[in-house]
């Protein structure tokens, strides 16, 4: 019959290394977490009197303490004179068990503590094609899992409009979004998170690919791989406001993406795009950026959730923001 550990006490030495059983049929008696700390102690002080300085307790009660687990575990565990102290075999294995066990049980209560202040669980993020998980953004996320060390991030794609749904609906937390969006939900908070400019990509074949920059006007000829959803909103939806803005509509190239792939497409010379500066880090070798002018240029990123968050959301969402307007 296995045996397991509680808050108070440990039957065995371990479940994971299925002693229980043995234990039991050899009629060995409970072992306090008290024990096994007591002589963890002993271990890394190097002596009882220096482990019972630490522990604030009598040598003489904490030697009693390791006489009684010594009958209980059946075993010598230490070799000990009035100067020394040495493992012997079966005291080393229970040494590095006995660490662990203590180290998980400390993991578990510190566990605990986080899910009942709000501070564990799985946030699930989504961003639009067009916001780019960068290597600046990695090391943003990197940061705030080491800050909130009982969240996990579970991320994926979605279009701008549809994370609004998802989010409404419960399918997602927190996303990130290039504005604008077409539909406006009651629940949904959506803020300016950062802006970031826009950039002309072409092919290294296109007679634009000489060029450091262009303005959208002259565009006005050109084929785009990539052109607005009639429902939605996003990048998309944002280049083709600025090009009526020039007094023209984007002319649509036979093969059109609304994700990275239209960089692909670019890269095959099959049109151009317009789009932000942060796809130079994910882009073929042979796409090229143009810069536009900065009346031109400017978007907006967005964050998305719930206007009721958990704390352990509001948190994380909270220092999200502030790690990247630092």
């Amino acid at each position: 019959m296995w045996q397991w550990f509680d808050c108070s006490s440990i039957r065995g030495l371990h479940s994971n290394i299925k002693y229980g059983a043995q234990l039991s049929q050899n009629g060995i008696g409970m072992i306090s977490l008290r024990q096994m700390k007591y002589f963890v102690e002993i271990v890394d002080a190097g002596s009882y009197s220096r482990a019972s300085e630490h522990l604030y307790i009598a040598q003489s009660a904490l030697s009693r303490q390791m006489k009684e687990l010594e009958s209980e575990v059946q075993a010598l565990l230490l070799e000990r004179d009035s100067r020394h102290i040495e493992l012997t075999d079966a005291g080393r294995l229970f040494y590095e068990r006995s660490k662990r066990i203590l180290e998980d049980i400390a993991e578990t209560v510190q566990q605990a503590h986080q899910i009942s202040k709000g501070e564990q669980g799985t946030i699930r993020l989504l961003h639009s094609s067009s916001v780019t998980l960068t290597s600046e953004m990695g090391l943003v996320l990197n940061k705030l899992l080491a800050e909130f060390p009982g969240v996990t991030l579970d991320i994926s794609k979605a279009s701008s409009d549809h994370q609004a749904a998802d989010i409404e609906e419960g399918r997602a937390d927190l996303g990130l979004i290039r504005l604008p969006i077409l539909r406006k939900y009651p629940d949904i908070v959506v803020k300016d998170f950062f802006t970031e400019k826009l950039m002309v990509a072409v092919s290294q074949q296109h007679a634009l690919a000489g060029q450091s920059h262009t303005e959208i006007a002259s565009l006005r000829d050109e084929y785009f791989v990539s052109v607005p959803h009639k429902d939605r909103g996003g990048l998309s939806y944002l280049v083709a406001g600025l090009c009526l803005k020039q007094g023209f509509f984007p002319k649509v190239a036979r093969a059109i993406s609304r994700k990275t792939s239209l960089l692909h497409l670019i890269d095959a010379n099959m049109g151009i795009a317009i789009v932000p500066e942060s796809m130079q880090e994910v882009a073929p070798r042979g796409v090229r950026f143009l810069s536009l002018p900065e009346s031109e240029s400017s978007s907006v990123v967005g964050i998305i959730y719930r206007r009721e968050t958990p704390a352990m959301l509001a948190n994380f969402i909270a220092a999200f923001e502030r790690e990247m307007h630092c």
